[in-house]
C-alpha cells in the first residue's frame, strides 16, 4: 500500500508564491509517502519561463527538497529547467531525505489548439521510470498522456504506477479529454494512475491553464478520487495487491501480440 497526496494547487507567475503554496500543501499531506504536484509548479506558462527557469539545484527545487525532508515524504513536481537555447519542461523526483533522484524531460510538446510549447521548450528524448517511495513510477507530463505508446514504454521499463502531471488547458470538451485519456491510460495498462493538474487561478492569469480534476484511477479504469476544480490536497491509497487481482481478471498485457 502506498499513500499518495494529490496536491492540486493554483500556480502563480511568481515562483516564490508557488513554493510557499507547495510547502503549505506538503504540511497538509500528513501520512502520505509521496506528494504529487502539477506540471509547471515553478511558474505559469508564458514567455516568462525563459527567464525564470532554474537548474535542479536552484532555489525552487531546493525549497521543495527542504519541504520533503521536513515532512518525510517524497515529491514529484513540474519545473522549468534551464540550459541551452530553450528550457526543459521537467518532472523532478525528490526522495523523503530531500535528494533529487530522477528527472523526466517532457517528450511530447504541446503544439496544438493554437499553442506552441516548442517555441520555448526543448523536447526530452527518454521515458523515465523512477524508484520513489518504494514504487517504480512512470512519469508522464500533460500532452504526453495523448500518446499511449509512451505509457506502454513505461510498462516495459517496469513501471508499477503512473504519475501524470499537467497544466491542462481549458476549452470546449478539454476537461472531457483529460478525464477520458487518464482513465484510458490506466485501463489499457491495468495500472494505478495518479493524475494531478493545476487548480484554476482566477485573478492572476487569463491564459486558461488549469482545469483541476486531479484523479486517482485504479487498474480497471475506475476513478477512486476526483478533486474537482478547486484547490485541494487529498491523500489516497494505492493498493498494489489490487493490481495483481485486476491483471488476473484482465490479462491484456499478457495478451499483447504487437510490440514496439
Amino acid at each position: 500500500m502506498t499513500r499518495i497526496a494529490l496536491c492540486q494547487i493554483p500556480v502563480s507567475p511568481d515562483p516564490s508564491v508557488n513554493l510557499k503554496r507547495a510547502r503549505e500543501a506538503l504540511a497538509r499531506a500528513e501520512g502520505a509517502d509521496l506528494a504529487i504536484f502539477p506540471e509547471a509548479t515553478l511558474t505559469r506558462y508564458g514567455r516568462r519561463v525563459t527567464d525564470l527557469a532554474e537548474s535542479l539545484d536552484g532555489p525552487f527545487v531546493s525549497g521543495l527538497a527542504e519541504g520533503a525532508r521536513q515532512h518525510g515524504l517524497a515529491v514529484i513536481a513540474g519545473v522549468f529547467e534551464s540550459g541551452g537555447d530553450r528550457v526543459r519542461n521537467t518532472a523532478v523526483v525528490i526522495d523523503a531525505e530531500g535528494a533529487v533522484t530522477a528527472a523526466y524531460r517532457k517528450i511530447h510538446l504541446f503544439d496544438s489548439f493554437g499553442a506552441r510549447e516548442s517555441d520555448l521548450v526543448a523536447p526530452g528524448a527518454e521515458p523515465v521510470v523512477a524508484e520513489v517511495a518504494g514504487v517504480r513510477v512512470g512519469l508522464i507530463t500533460c500532452y504526453d498522456v495523448r500518446f499511449p505508446e509512451l505509457a506502454r514504454a513505461l510498462v516495459d521499463q517496469g513501471a508499477e504506477m503512473f504519475a501524470v502531471i499537467a497544466a491542462w488547458g481549458s476549452g470546449p470538451l478539454k476537461e472531457d479529454h483529460w478525464v477520458t485519456l487518464v482513465r484510458a491510460r490506466a485501463l489499457e495498462n491495468t495500472m494505478w494512475t495518479a493524475a494531478v493538474g493545476q487548480a484554476p487561478n482566477p485573478g492572476e492569469s487569463s491564459d486558461g491553464y488549469g482545469v483541476g480534476r486531479s484523479m486517482l484511477v485504479d487498474p480497471l479504469g475506475v476513478v477512486r478520487a476526483d478533486l474537482g476544480t478547486g484547490p485541494g490536497v487529498q491523500v489516497v491509497e494505492v493498493d498494489h495487491e489490487y493490481t495483481a487481482a485486476a491483471r488476473a481478471t484482465l490479462p491484456c498485457l499478457e495478451h499483447r501480440v504487437m510490440r514496439g
